[in-house]
């Protein structure tokens, strides 16, 4: 499992809007291209982002899906990346004070392909993707 911490200057809650507006992921998540659809309900469990992942014209349509949710401290989603198989990302927020948020990342491959990199190189490659992940998602919910 890959795990990546960062420190957000922004409380919780502005860092969880950014994780609640659905619209938001390609802004952020590293290899998502473009979101097509974003269920009403999202982040609510069950709800469903559409998103095409990786550059045009290979570009690949799939989903995310929420599966828990706790606003203004965690969510847990299953991405889904064809025909590569799918895994569970897990962000949790632990405020530090009115102004700062430690966000851990936690990702893991759980159906596929993809099996085959959960290990030490998997890790470090997804664990480089979402550091650049989190200085997004920073650089959002620290300018809102």
């Amino acid at each position: 499992m890959s795990i990546t911490e960062r420190i957000v200057r922004a409380p919780a809650e502005a860092v969880f809007s950014v994780l609640s507006d659905g619209w938001s992921y390609s802004d952020w998540v590293v290899g998502t291209a473009h979101i097509r659809d974003v269920d009403e309900a999202w982040p609510a469990p069950g709800s469903l982002l559409h998103h095409k992942a990786g550059p045009w014209p290979v570009s690949i349509k799939d989903r995310s899906e929420s599966l828990e949710c706790e606003p203004g401290r965690s969510l847990l989603l299953k991405v889904h990346v064809w025909p590569f198989g799918a895994g569970h990302v897990k962000f949790t927020l632990d405020p530090l004070d009115a102004q700062a948020t430690r966000v851990t990342m936690q990702e893991q491959f759980t159906e596929g392909p993809m099996l085959g990199m959960r290990n030490k190189v998997g890790d470090v490659f997804l664990h480089f993707r979402n550091a650049e992940a989190l200085q997004r998602l920073a650089d959002l919910a620290e300018r809102r």
